[in-house]
């Protein structure tokens, strides 16, 4: 097959190598209302922990069967721990339409609470820890692939203050829904 462009002899084995590099994807998105006139790819429900503004910049590697995700946020509240999951639902008006975590192994009872399902090697879990300027970054590593289609967002939830036992939210509600391409 010709290529659609010239390439100097010299070079036409390497146009024609197949790439080695790790499938990455990356995102980058400001929280948004989800009511806005276009739908957002970051949706905030709790302004006091997730302004409107607020910035996530989302970073997905998949190499060799195994899953990296690294998450950075900024302009988030300060002094704050954020657990966060990946979930099987887009992000929407409803904090619920992100749908359960996203497991490798799915559970067949839903909701899911089975240590043997619910737990650290079977679902994504990061914790993002932010500064005294609502600046974090957290990544884990899963030893498996997303399957296609069945991971669809990274949910914030509302954790805790660093410096106080409780905040306004429960500490499992969910404060914000990024929408990511797993």
């Amino acid at each position: 097959m010709p290529l659609p462009f010239s390439v100097p002899a010299a070079l036409l084995p390497l146009a024609v190598l197949p790439s080695f590099a790790a499938p990455v994807t990356t995102m980058d998105a400001d929280f948004a209302p989800a009511t806005a006139f276009l739908p957002p790819t970051a949706v905030s429900y709790a302004q006091d922990l997730v302004p409107f503004g607020a910035h996530a910049h989302v970073t997905v590697v998949r190499a060799g069967g195994r899953t990296t995700v690294q998450l950075r946020l900024s302009g988030v509240a300060a002094r704050h721990s954020f657990p966060v999951h990946a979930h099987t639902g887009r992000c929407g008006a409803d904090p619920a339409a992100a749908g359960p975590h996203y497991q490798d192994q799915l559970d067949p009872v839903q909701p899911s609470t089975d240590p043997a399902y619910a737990n650290d090697s079977n679902e994504l879990r990061l914790t993002v820890l932010t500064d005294d300027e609502g600046t974090g970054t957290a990544q884990s590593t899963v030893d498996w692939d997303f399957r296609p289609g069945e991971a669809r967002s990274l949910v914030l939830h509302a954790g805790t203050p660093a410096d106080t036992p409780t905040g306004t939210h429960a500490a499992a509600d969910r404060a914000a829904c990024i929408d990511v391409d797993f």
